[in-house]
């Protein structure tokens, strides 16, 4: 399947949160591709959005964020989790949609190595996850996900509406509303992968 363009992304993150259901994710290790449908996400808007890490000005950790859409934000967060997002809207413009869960289709060899003692759905339920099934860390913080090498997205199958659940955005902790309630969580009903 095609590699998404950059075009793809750079539109306002709620469509593109929406638009990433059913696309597949893939990561090439040792010249191997492990990949996994993306069955949840979450938008964060930028500057208007209080539970983005755009919301106030740049700053080294997210200064990705305000670059080019189509790149890998990879953040570490409470002290021991990297969390994988991909910068949308135009640039300048922070915002970005988090990856939060697939569902495995290749390499579940080197998900099941990289989450050892886990069972199958363990292995992509939830960002953190996610990012250590796929080896995704620091270091691929900026990488451009509209070539093929590294971390790409592919064109997947569309999710039909009526398969498709929104709801609010998961630990945001202090966020004030609206920004707490937003709806916007976007996930595939009823697939295993998806945080409950």
């Amino acid at each position: 399947m095609p590699v998404l363009p950059r075009e793809f992304y750079d539109r306002p993150a709620t469509a593109v949160a929406r638009a990433l259901l059913g696309a597949l994710l893939v990561r090439e290790i040792d010249g191997q591709r492990v990949s996994g449908l993306i069955v949840e996400t979450e938008a964060y808007t930028g500057l208007d959005d209080m539970a983005s890490h755009g919301r106030k000005h740049r700053t080294p950790r997210n200064t990705i964020m305000y670059g080019a859409p189509g790149h890998a934000y990879v953040y570490f967060t409470y002290g021991m989790h990297w969390l994988l997002n991909v910068v949308c809207e135009p640039q300048d413009h922070p915002a970005a949609v988090l990856l939060r869960a697939i569902d495995p289709q290749e390499g579940q060899s080197i998900m099941a190595a990289n989450r050892p003692g886990r069972p199958p759905r363990d292995w992509t339920r939830g960002p953190a996850r996610l990012a250590q099934a796929l080896g995704v860390a620091g270091e691929e913080n900026g990488l451009d996900l509209t070539g093929k090498r590294d971390l790409w997205i592919e064109a997947g199958p569309p999710v039909p509406d009526e398969q498709v659940r929104t709801g609010p955005r998961i630990g945001l902790g202090s966020v004030v509303e609206p920004w707490l309630s937003m709806p916007w969580r976007w996930w595939v009903a009823d697939n295993p992968n998806v945080s409950r």
